[in-house]
């Protein structure tokens, strides 16, 4: 897994943060999402290493990278935050401008740099997600019936008892699905309990802090200044609850394209190649 790249902990002003880094040439840091580690990458990441520089971490909160400590306001686990870390791992490794792609959860914090760092992001990519405050504001049966977890991750305590009492039944997965080294490191993961626990506080900075930061952003016209692509998996849910899932980022976006992928919602896992061709055009400017 992850031939001929380097695994490293960096220590950060605000993070510590595992990471995988490997290739040569202009820089791309890939985020994942819930609950996965940085290993969901492990089959697109050396795709890209031909041609690019790749970066990919554990999130703050996730896998083995550290846990932020809890605030009522949920500011350390806010994708502001993370966006932080994000800028100054890229700096560690000596690269101040980058492209980020973002996947689910992963794709929050991707958004946030965009929107924060706007001299730091070259070209933004978004892999199954639309920006939270537009989830929130256009929540409706559909939403609530398919992605009612949001909804109960905000909640105190009790998803934690729910989901250690056997994680393996909560989340799913498979080393045929995943690969077995990417699975072994996704099961570490789901049975920490502090790492459960980092997980679900990205939820819960969703409808307040992450909320807010994102409406002061509309309040002050602010859009996101490098080129955007935005794919969905065909087989997962986000098109069914937003049908024109381009039209909800149009509004947040000045150069825009995208299209939905055969796969279902771990496109990293189950269509590698597909995803890091889409990519490499998009870097390369190619627009499809």
């Amino acid at each position: 897994m992850f031939e001929q790249f380097s695994l490293d902990t960096v220590v950060l002003p605000e993070a510590t943060l595992r990471v995988r880094h490997g290739g040569r040439g202009s820089p791309v840091l890939l985020l994942h999402g819930h609950p996965r580690t940085h290993a969901t990458w492990h089959r697109v990441a050396p795709l890209l290493a031909r041609h690019h520089t790749v970066v990919c971490p554990d999130l703050r909160g996730f896998g083995r990278s550290s846990k932020p400590a809890d605030t009522p306001d949920h500011a350390g686990s806010s994708k502001r935050a993370k966006a932080r870390d994000c800028i100054a791992l890229m700096r560690h490794l000596g690269h101040e401008r980058f492209s980020v792609i973002g996947h689910d959860r992963g794709a929050y914090t991707a958004f946030r740099m965009a929107m924060d760092h706007p001299d730091a992001v070259t070209h933004l990519g978004v892999l199954d997600g639309v920006p939270i405050i537009e989830a929130l504001e256009r929540c409706d049966e559909r939403f609530a019936a398919m992605w009612w977890h949001w909804f109960f991750f905000m909640q105190a305590e009790k998803p934690e008892q729910a989901i250690l009492v056997d994680p393996d039944a909560w989340y799913g997965g498979s080393p045929e699905k995943m690969g077995a080294l990417a699975y072994e490191d996704y099961r570490a993961a789901i049975h920490d309990p502090e790492t459960v626990h980092g997980m679900l506080e990205d939820y819960r900075a969703g409808p307040g802090i992450d909320r807010d930061h994102d409406e002061a952003d509309r309040r002050a016209g602010h859009r996101i200044a490098c080129p955007t692509m935005v794919l969905w998996s065909q087989r997962d849910d986000l098109k069914l609850i937003y049908e024109d899932v381009l039209a909800v980022w149009e509004p947040w976006t000045t150069k825009l394209q995208g299209r939905a992928l055969d796969c279902g919602h771990h496109m990293a896992e189950e269509a590698p190649e597909a995803l890091a061709a889409e990519i490499l055009g998009f870097l390369n400017g190619e627009s499809r």
